[in-house]
């Protein structure tokens, strides 16, 4: 059936075996979902159409308001692009990433936060991979972990501005906390996971630095958290606001249970499989790939065929864990979680689509900020 373009549900089929409901998108799910059932008689409720679409719009005028006026104008004022023109700034794609982990019109504050947090994961990341020397990460990991501005004087002049931004955006977000009347050990986590994802990434430019290819078990310890999914959701948790993320929220994620562990190998091996070839061209540290290849002795074909099993399982405990850890917290949290799972299988799924788009990527982005739909 799903082969069948006279069949009116093939178009639906072909969507649900790609991305099914489990992994996908929920608002670019919603798009197609709603021009699915505006071309299909057979499944059309007009009252229901009428309100999908008018919900699709207004949520998409409120993220160009958002990308523009708060999203773009910060990136701007603070000139990353001339204090770092060597990192990629997709200012957009990192928009979609941060309305992808909580897309409701009310958490507005946590989709303006997370842009400016995506931008810095995004810019270290390029700067630890393939412009700043061993020494000058060093100097920048240490400081990171001393979270002083005083430690600015160290640092190397391009490396300035970027530090001074970071603390001045942490600062904004604990004052934001204490206005909410939530409690400092959330912030800690948050802080505590940027300092984590900054050790990550020095000891893969170190690994980098003297040739050496780890193993697997080396590797993924390491690499989960270069991921920076902890980061991320860390400060998802943090600004859903009304204290939705109690102590014993934060309490869960320290002991880095399934549901965020797995989320970090989905968008880790997914990230790697699609992005590698590049990225050894351009000098990088091994990926999943090479890792596997050489402690296992296998073709690339072979490790990417193992590596796709362990996304597989890393899926399976994924829906598995959220479903037990739903009987103990909210929803809004966990699906924090999972979207950040499901981004990774959109941006990441057959190529590396934060850095190199495709035409189906773009397709999504654009109907998701610039096309409405017909009403």
């Amino acid at each position: 059936m799903a082969m069948d373009s006279n069949c009116p549900f093939s178009e639906e089929a072909k969507y649900a075996l790609k991305w099914p409901i489990y992994k996908a998108v929920p608002r670019f799910m919603a798009r197609q979902n709603t021009s699915l059932h505006h071309n299909n008689p057979l499944k059309t409720n007009n009252v229901l159409l009428t309100f999908a679409k008018l919900d699709y719009n207004s949520l998409q005028k409120l993220y160009h308001k958002e990308l523009v006026l708060n999203v773009y104008r910060w990136w701007k004022d603070h000139k990353l692009k001339e204090l770092l023109p060597f990192a990629r700034i997709r200012v957009v794609e990192i928009y979609v990433w941060a309305s992808g982990v909580r897309y409701e019109p009310k958490y507005c504050n946590t989709r303006r936060t997370l842009a400016k947090i995506i931008t810095f994961i995004s810019v270290i990341d390029d700067m630890y991979d393939v412009y700043a020397t061993l020494d000058e990460l060093q100097l920048f990991t240490d400081a990171i972990q001393r979270w002083d501005v005083s430690c600015i004087e160290k640092l190397p002049n391009y490396m300035k501005g970027l530090y001074e931004t970071i603390i001045e955006v942490y600062e904004e977000i604990e004052q934001d906390i204490c206005k909410d009347n939530n409690t400092p050990f959330a912030f800690d986590y948050a802080k505590e996971a940027l300092k984590s994802l900054c050790k990550a990434y020095l000891m893969e430019a170190t690994w980098f630095n003297q040739g050496y290819i780890p193993t697997m078990e080396e590797y993924m310890k390491v690499s989960i958290t270069s991921a920076a999914y902890y980061v991320i959701t860390s400060i998802s948790f943090l600004t859903l606001g009304n204290n939705v993320a109690s102590k014993q929220v934060y309490e869960w994620a320290q002991t880095d249970p399934i549901l965020l562990r797995s989320t970090g190998v989905i968008g880790r091996i997914l990230n790697d499989m699609a992005s590698h070839k590049f990225e050894q061209e351009r000098g990088h540290v091994a990926s999943a790939v090479e890792c596997y290849m050489k402690e296992y002795g296998v073709s690339e074909e072979e490790a990417i065929i193992e590596l796709e099993k362990e996304v597989g399982t890393a899926w399976k405990d994924v829906t598995e864990d959220y479903t037990k850890s739903s009987l103990k917290f909210p929803n809004v949290i966990l699906e924090c979680v999972l979207n950040v799972a499901r981004l990774s299988d959109f941006f990441y799924k057959e190529v590396d689509g934060y850095t190199f788009a495709d035409a189906e990527i773009k397709h999504f982005i654009d109907l998701m900020l610039t096309h409405p739909v017909p009403i």
